[in-house]
C-alpha cells in the first residue's frame, strides 16, 4: 500500500516545493517595496482614526516583524495562480481527460474569487468594523492602534474572505466530477448557515455588523453554488420526487 503512494507523495512534495518557492521568491520582491503596500494596507483604518491619532510600534522589532508580515503576504497573492496551478497539477492524474481541461477555469476563476472576497473585505468589512470598534469609546480614550496587530487582523480578514469566496468554484470542480449535486447542498443548507455563522464570528472583530457583513454573502455565495451545482450537475429526478412526497 505505501508503494502505491510513493509517487503521490513525490508528486505532492514536488507541487508544494514549487509553490513555497515561488512564495518565497515573490516574498524577497515584494519585500524591497513594502512600505507602499503597508500604505495601502492602513488606508481603511487611517480614514476612520479620530484626529491626533496614528498607528504605532508598541515594541522596538515590531516595524521590521510588520515588514516581514506585509511582504509574505504580498507574495502569497502575487503566487496564487501559481499556487493554484501546482493544485491542479496535483489533482489532474486522477481526473478524466475532459475533466483535466478544466484547468484554465479553475486557475483562472479561483484566483479571481480570492481577489473579489479580499477586496470586499479590504473596501466594505475593514472601514466599517474598524470605524466602529475606534468610535466606541472614543470619547474616553485616545485610540492608538498598534501596526503590528492591525496588519495581523487584517490579513487574517482578507485571507479568510478570499477563501470563503472560493466556494463557487470549489462547487463548480465538485459537480462537473459528479461528487455533489444541488440537492445534497440543499439538504446540507441549514448545517451550513450554522457553520457559516461560527467561521464569521471567528474571522470577523466582535460586533454583530462585521459578522454579518461576512455571514451574509457566504450565505449567497451558497445559494449561487446550489444553482452551480444545479446546471453542472443536477439530482436525478427520481431523487427529488421522493423528497417531494
Amino acid at each position: 500500500m505505501f508503494e502505491d503512494l510513493k509517487p503521490h507523495i513525490a508528486d505532492l512534495r514536488k507541487r508544494l516545493v514549487i509553490s513555497v518557492v515561488t512564495v518565497v521568491v515573490m516574498f524577497f520582491v515584494c519585500f524591497s517595496f513594502y512600505e507602499p503596500i503597508l500604505n495601502w494596507m492602513m488606508v481603511p483604518v487611517e480614514a476612520v482614526l479620530p484626529k491626533n491619532s496614528q498607528m504605532v510600534a508598541v515594541e522596538i522589532q515590531e516595524t521590521f516583524f510588520t515588514a516581514l508580515k506585509v511582504a509574505f503576504f504580498a507574495g502569497f497573492i502575487i503566487s496564487l495562480p501559481v499556487i493554484f496551478w501546482q493544485l491542479w497539477l496535483f489533482l489532474a492524474p486522477g481526473l478524466y481527460d475532459h475533466e483535466k481541461k478544466l484547468v484554465i477555469p479553475f486557475v483562472f476563476f479561483g484566483t479571481v474569487m480570492f481577489l473579489v472576497g479580499a477586496s470586499f473585505a479590504y473596501y466594505v468589512v475593514v472601514p466599517i468594523g474598524f470605524d466602529f470598534l475606534i468610535a466606541f469609546g472614543s470619547t474616553v480614550v485616545t485610540v492608538l492602534p498598534s501596526i503590528g496587530r492591525y496588519v495581523d487582523f487584517f490579513t487574517k480578514l482578507l485571507f479568510g474572505f478570499g477563501i470563503a469566496f472560493e466556494l463557487p468554484v470549489i462547487t463548480f470542480f465538485l459537480a462537473k466530477i459528479g461528487l455533489v449535486d444541488d440537492r445534497m447542498l440543499k439538504d446540507f443548507f441549514r448545517y451550513a448557515i450554522v457553520i457559516i455563522f461560527i467561521v464569521a464570528a471567528i474571522l470577523t472583530p466582535p460586533d454583530v455588523l462585521s459578522q454579518l457583513l461576512m455571514a451574509a454573502p457566504l450565505l449567497l455565495l451558497y445559494g449561487v453554488s446550489i444553482y452551480i451545482a444545479k446546471v453542472f450537475n443536477p439530482a436525478p429526478k427520481e431523487d427529488e420526487e421522493d423528497e417531494e412526497e
